[in-house]
């Protein structure tokens, strides 16, 4: 896969709904330059079924993640986040629904930043957007 895009010279590789574990080499021949969107407020619920572990655990806010991705699956520096509140009677599908909404405004928006130049990894691996911007989104102010 990686000869393909190559042959496309991108400056960065984004990933959307890609429900493979890339490889190490993979991920490696695009360190730095390889995103994705994960439904969930990373460090927490990495991997599937995000949302019922949301409503499992109890948590009040659920949301979306947009992250450098890193051999260690949904633990690479985050580039920005999007919230949503976890409502009384909530089921999988309703809270999935709401942060997709949030993602469709938080990935467009990092991506933005990407083909501007306005990200960069520091020494310490935490990301930096040039203006800073408040790299966190909200629902409602999101909703359809």
């Amino acid at each position: 896969m990686a000869q393909v895009i190559d042959q496309y010279q991108p400056d960065y590789v984004l990933l959307a709904g890609f429900m493979r574990v890339l490889t190490p080499g993979f991920v490696n021949h695009y360190a730095g330059r390889l995103v994705n969107i994960h439904p969930s407020l990373l460090p927490a619920f990495p991997g599937l079924h995000t949302h019922a572990q949301a409503l499992a655990t109890g948590v009040r806010v659920h949301g979306c993640t947009v992250h450098f991705v890193t051999p260690m699956l949904d633990h690479g520096p985050i580039i920005a986040q999007g919230c949503v509140p976890v409502l009384a009677g909530d089921t999988p599908e309703a809270l999935a629904g709401r942060v997709l909404d949030v993602e469709h405004v938080v990935y467009p928006a990092a991506a933005r930043w990407l083909a501007e130049r306005r990200v960069s990894l520091t020494a310490d691996h935490r990301v930096e957007v040039e203006g800073d911007p408040a790299r966190l989104f909200t629902w409602p102010s999101v909703a359809r």
